[in-house]
């Protein structure tokens, strides 16, 4: 009988929070890359996703992965207006650091590294955890507006969008933060219920 969802017993587990690139390893079966349809490889927006079985997976409802590609892309790629690219991946990068997506941290506090060249920071971040000070209130006041939103219950307010402004961030700095945070509260979530990371070329010895 063919088992629903996939273990991985050997697999080699990320120990710690990093910016080093890893792997996701998915537990239940994604689309074979050969077998994806024209609607599913369209949903997917970028052709380089259907190399990735997170995105595969997520193609078996390929009308709900556009709408959240899209929004992903607008979220973080729209720099038209509103904060700068650095501050969207630390409001991502906070909350999964929060919410424990090992993942989704490593990607999104790289890319804040990449925006802004605060490595140390982004750093300090990850290995002390979100009450860590990153040495100005603007990123501070995202990192605590960010947490709050993760929180369940709920914990943002009136006092977090004060903080804020009181950092300097505008309405539309501020709609930015949210967005981003607010996406990987939901994104983590999506992330950790499917599968899990793994660090790329190495194995586990017994």
């Amino acid at each position: 009988m063919t088992e629903i969802v996939t273990s991985y017993p050997e697999l080699a587990r990320p120990e710690e929070f990093t910016q080093q690139g890893l792997g996701w390893v998915p537990w239940l079966l994604p689309v074979a890359e050969e077998d994806l349809t024209d609607l599913q490889r369209d949903a997917l927006i970028e052709p380089a996703r259907t190399k990735m079985p997170y995105f595969r997976l997520l193609a078996r409802d390929p009308e709900a992965l556009r709408a959240r590609t899209l929004t992903d892309l607008d979220i973080f790629y729209n720099v038209s207006g509103g904060i700068g690219r650095a501050e969207r991946e630390l409001a991502a990068a906070a909350t999964s650091r929060h919410n424990g997506c090992v993942f989704c941290a490593s990607v999104h506090a790289a890319s804040a590294t990449r925006e802004s060249g605060r490595e140390a920071d982004i750093q300090r971040l990850l290995d002390e955890g979100t009450d860590a000070d990153l040495g100005d209130e603007t990123w501070n006041a995202v990192v605590a507006a960010s947490v709050a939103l993760a929180d369940t219950p709920l914990a943002f307010g009136a006092a977090d969008i004060a903080r804020l402004r009181a950092a300097g961030l505008d309405d539309a700095e501020i709609v930015d933060v949210i967005g981003g945070a607010a996406f990987f509260n939901w994104a983590n979530r999506l992330m950790l219920s499917l599968g899990e990371p793994e660090v790329p070329g190495r194995r586990v010895t017994r």
